[in-house]
């Protein structure tokens, strides 16, 4: 169903040629702006606005799209204004940024329940404390710090960082071989294994590989797939191995799908922490959110 807040924000974008300026315009973040664009250009499946220079620059389609609803939205506008009840209070909108897979396993099934408006953003950590400092986002969940002065990171739980194996995979050997520490040898086994990463992120292999083999990996993985969360999906219904945080995959193991395989001679454990800038707003819904991730269970 096509949303009336992406036509809103879709006219007020054509009308300024910018998301910073729509943004403002309209007492939302600039990461919601472009979520609505996006989300308008995938329900009407083409591109609205190029990007020249500083401005967006509106399509032929964009046009026709624009002289074909700004009448109605402004009747509409016309409307709000004219039946808007003053006492009513505003939802407030937290912008929160962290990878897809703790939001899957943590906040996801909570997002109905708020009574405030949420906008989840993914990527890399470096640009979520760049967003974080510059009020993009009000709330980042991450394993990394940054030294930047006006932000700050509360630690809350650990991960460690496992090798994990499909429940139908012959681990019998791997397990001989390290029990009598032969390293060496069972590295060489290992890697002539099936193996899943990710496309994205490959750091919890190297990170694992250096610490208990002493080198980086040297092999490439079979599937390469879009997340962690597909990673465990696969690996619940076939053989091979593959390096993940382990609170990832703790429904897997209880439910005997998964099992780990080794933790390490050397343990990889990360801290997470909660990052904000050090005068948050909203601060009452930052904190229902970290209340929910303390109780995660991690």
């Amino acid at each position: 169903m096509l949303n009336l807040e992406w036509l809103r924000t879709f006219k007020s974008v054509y009308e300024t040629q910018s998301f910073t300026v729509a943004a403002r315009n309209l007492f939302v973040s600039q990461p919601g702006v472009s979520l609505h664009i996006s989300s308008l250009e995938a329900y009407v499946g083409y591109a609205l606005f190029d990007r020249v220079g500083k401005k967006l620059v509106p399509t032929e389609k964009a046009q026709m799209l624009y002289n074909f609803t700004v009448e109605p939205l402004l009747k509409l506008e016309t409307a709000e204004q004219a039946f808007h009840k003053t006492t009513k209070t505003e939802r407030p909108t937290l912008s929160i940024g962290m990878c897809f897979e703790t939001f899957q396993f943590t906040l996801e099934k909570y997002i109905p329940t708020f009574d405030f408006n949420v906008i989840i953003r993914f990527g890399l950590y470096e640009q979520m404390f760049s967003d974080l400092d510059k009020g993009l986002l009000d709330l980042i969940i991450t394993p990394q710090k940054t030294n930047l002065r006006t932000l700050e990171f509360e630690p809350f739980s650990q991960e460690k960082i496992v090798l994990i194996n499909g429940k139908n995979t012959e681990t019998k050997l791997l397990e001989k071989l390290l029990l009598q520490n032969r390293i060496e040898e069972a590295e060489d086994w290992l890697k002539q294994q099936i193996w899943y990463s990710t496309a994205a992120d490959m750091e919890h292999l190297h990170r694992f590989w250096q610490a208990n083999f002493n080198r980086h990996p040297d092999f490439k993985p079979n599937y390469i797939v879009p997340n962690i969360c597909s990673i465990i999906r696969c690996l619940s219904i076939g053989d091979g191995f593959a390096i993940v945080p382990d609170f990832l995959c703790k429904n897997h193991i209880d439910d005997d799908k998964i099992e780990i395989a080794w933790d390490g001679i050397n343990k990889i454990e990360n801290t997470l922490y909660f990052g904000t800038r050090k005068k948050p707003r909203n601060l009452a819904e930052i904190n229902q959110i970290k209340e929910i991730f303390r109780k995660a269970d991690f």
